[in-house]
């Protein structure tokens, strides 16, 4: 059985990563909600020069995640608060609630979302889609100091 053509691929690219940088990003939170990462992680890869390469984002945490999402429209972003504090209340009767009743919930979200993320850089530049924006997300509902490690292996 034969399937249509439906799907196209360029020409592979080839570099050699030759060189690999390393930087600690440290973001204090306003509370639960989205902070938009992209233009520090482009300056990031500006900086580095990188022809051809990938971006890695590991955030150091367990109560706060990464993630890729829309940032055309606001509203998606309050959507998803919204589904992410639906599928973990604060009021859901955690056993583990040492550190407040946000806490295990904000682990939860961040099981479900993501601790790191891999971007490709394509000429340079970050290789995103046209409404694609990195963000962090803080789970918890005060403010917070949240470390995430940039590292950029590539071509210069």
């Amino acid at each position: 059985m034969t399937s249509p053509k439906s799907s196209s691929r360029s020409a592979l690219s080839t570099a050699n990563a030759n060189r690999i940088v390393t930087s600690l990003l440290t973001i204090q939170t306003k509370g639960r909600g989205f902070i938009d990462l992209t233009a520090e992680v482009a300056k990031f890869a500006r900086d580095f020069g990188a022809k051809e390469g990938a971006v890695t984002l590991f955030i150091r945490h367990t109560s706060a995640s990464l993630t890729i999402q829309e940032n055309a429209d606001p509203s998606v972003l309050d959507d998803l608060t919204t589904a992410l504090s639906r599928m973990a209340p604060d009021d859901a009767g955690w056993t583990h609630d040492t550190e407040g009743p946000d806490d295990m919930p904000a682990h939860v979200k961040t099981m479900l979302t993501s601790t790191s993320l891999q971007i490709p850089v394509l000429n340079g530049k970050l290789a995103l889609g046209t409404w694609q924006a990195i963000y962090l997300i803080e789970h918890r509902r005060n403010p917070h100091r949240r470390e995430i490690v940039l590292q950029l292996i590539g071509a210069t």
